[in-house]
Parts: structure tokens; sequence; C-alpha cells
């Protein structure tokens, strides 16, 4: 019971230490330019338009937590070979880096990854594009702005007068 009551009062404290810096991969897997890239091609996916896009969501740093906390060192060192593909295909194909390529530039890129018969390619980038997409439907922004969420459903409202048609059908 002592157990018990002792980590319910440990509870709140532990839960008012979230922040966006607590958030972060406590053994982040990717160098900061992977992950700058690793943003641009969130963003590439989910472009900002009347709405935020990926980068101004962080998004990529859902997608960066999820690889280095809930998958398999293959996994991972797939992913960063898929960075490398990607950079590496932007050089080759338009002479320029991922981040400097136009829209239209990076979107051919990342088809030509999505269509690639090697699985390698195609798994990190449908890796890559359901993070994203998670991590956009999971968002702040978008369950408070494009969902009805509420952080507590069926909210109590205590002295509220009675209709006078709930009046009668109490009688």
């Amino acid at each position: 019971m002592a157990l018990a009551f002792g980590s319910l009062v440990a509870l709140p404290a532990w839960a008012n230490n979230w922040n966006e810096t607590s958030i972060l991969a406590v053994k982040p897997y990717l160098s900061p330019e992977q992950e700058a890239l690793l943003a641009e091609i969130t963003e590439t996916i989910l472009p900002a338009t009347d709405t935020p896009g990926a980068k101004d969501l962080k998004i990529f740093t859902f997608v960066h937590k999820m690889i280095a906390d809930c998958y398999e060192p293959e996994v991972q060192e797939n992913v960063v070979e898929g960075l490398a593909t990607a950079e590496q295909l932007a050089k080759q194909t338009y002479a320029k880096t991922f981040a400097t390529s136009n829209t239209k530039q990076r979107e051919e890129i990342l088809t030509t990854m999505e269509i690639s018969i090697d699985p390698n390619w195609s798994s990190f980038y449908k890796l890559v594009k359901d993070l994203t997409l998670q991590g956009y439907l999971t968002s702040e922004y978008y369950l408070t702005k494009h969902t009805n969420y509420k952080m507590i459903p069926g909210h109590f409202y205590g002295c509220v007068p009675a209709s006078t048609s709930q009046a009668q059908l109490q009688k």
C-alpha cells in the first residue's frame, strides 16, 4: 500500500516535468545534419499550406524519437542509409543537396525511393511517411483545430437550471 501511495504522490511531479527537451530522444542516433535532412523530408511529405507543415509542428522530432525508442537497430541503420540515399540521389540527379532542391525535385526523389525495387529504399520511405502522418494526426494542432478533441470528455456542469420539458419529465 505504501508503495502504491508513494507512486501516486510522485506521479504529478514526474508528469509536470514533461517538456520539449525531455521528449527528445534520450539516445539520438542521427547527427544534426541527418536530423535537418529528416526535417526536409517530412516537410516534403507534409508541406506548409494554409495549415502548418511538418517543420512548423516539429514532426521530425517525433519521427526521430519514435525510430530511436521503438525500432530495432537494423531499422535505425536503414533510416540512416535512406537519408544518405536521398541526399545522394539529389546530388546525382540535380547536382544539388536535397535541402536546396525545389519541391517538385524533392517529390521526384521520394517517389523514386518509394517505387524502387530496392526494399531498403521503399521501406525507408514508407516508415518515414507513416510516422510523419502519425505525428501530424496526433499533434496538438491537428487535434485541437481539426477535430472536436477535448482533454476531458463529458464535462460536468453542476448547477444548471433545468428547462420546463425536463421538469415535466421528473414529475
